[in-house]
Formats: C-alpha cells, structure tokens, sequence
C-alpha cells in the first residue's frame, strides 16, 4: 500500500468503525446455540456519544451479524450499522453518497487485513494497537490501546481536540 499524507482530523465528518477487533477484543463467544455474548468498552461509547453529540457522524461496518453488536450501537445512537457486510468499499461509497460527504473527509478504524481497502479510500486510516501488521503499516495512526479496550475512544477524544482547535 502507497503512503500517503492523513486528512487533517479537524477536516473528519464520519468515523466509520469495524466491530470484532476494534469495539470488542475480537474474541467471540459461542454457547450451543451459537453466538452469546460480545463485550463492548464503556469508554468507546462514550466517546461515540461525545463524536455524535459535536456533529461527528459514526457508522459500524462489520462483515459479521450480530444482534448484541446491533443493540450495542443502537443504544448509543449510531444511525448507520452495516452488518454481514462482504464489501465494505461499496458500503463506504453508498454512505458518502447518501451523506454528501468526501470520503476523503471520512476516517476508519480496524484491526486486520480485510479492510486494507476500506483504510485507502479514507482520508484517516486508523488501526487498534494489535492490528495485524500489514494493518499497522497502512495506518496513519495507532492507537496506544488495543482493540476493545479503549482504543475507539482514544480516537474519538484526538478528533474532538482536533475539531476544538486543541491540535
């Protein structure tokens, strides 16, 4: 992947976040009917919530579909939940298009490989502190947690002093 120059965080309209990796740890927990149980951070909500409320938009792309991922967002009143999600490209176009915003104004984060190409329509590409390493070279920013474990909101938080004129 070619290196290239971060969109200012002042400039970010949309943070566009994948959920297995980077909201939870990326473990799953499965019982004998399947899937039960997700764990989220309450400081990554509150920092979604602190994005939303200062006109930040906040969309959840994953490739798996999960009603706890599904309440989790809603609660905190992410309007764009994507789930099941095979080509999250094309669900970044058809969001930016529907919001009639650059993508190139939008920022993402991950944690592995299949959403290298997601990170290069992006303006910010920003991975968790244990992403893949592949992730982690095509990042324009880390962030010192892992993922389910604050991370989210150390993002949130450098977007909202960005956006107050703190950097």
């Amino acid at each position: 992947m070619k290196a290239r120059k971060a969109t200012p965080l002042a400039k970010i309209e949309l943070l566009i976040l994948d959920v297995d990796g980077v909201l939870t740890d990326g473990r799953l927990y499965f019982g004998p009917r399947g899937e039960a149980l997700k764990v989220f951070h309450v400081r990554d909500g509150h920092g979604i919530k602190l994005l939303l409320t200062a006109g930040v938009q906040v969309a959840a792309f994953s490739g798996r579909r999960s009603a706890a991922t599904l309440t989790r967002l809603r609660e905190l009143g992410v309007p764009t939940v994507v789930q099941g999600c095979s080509d999250k490209l094309l669900a970044l176009a058809k969001l930016t298009k529907r919001l009639r915003m650059d993508a190139l104004n939008c920022a993402c984060m991950v944690d592995d490989t299949p959403d290298l190409a997601l990170m290069s329509a992006v303006g910010l590409a920003a991975a968790v502190a244990d992403a893949h390493p592949i992730v982690l070279s095509a990042a324009h920013w880390i962030s010192r947690s892992p993922g389910g474990f604050g991370a989210v909101r150390e993002l949130c938080d450098l977007i909202l002093r960005a956006r107050a004129g703190h950097l």
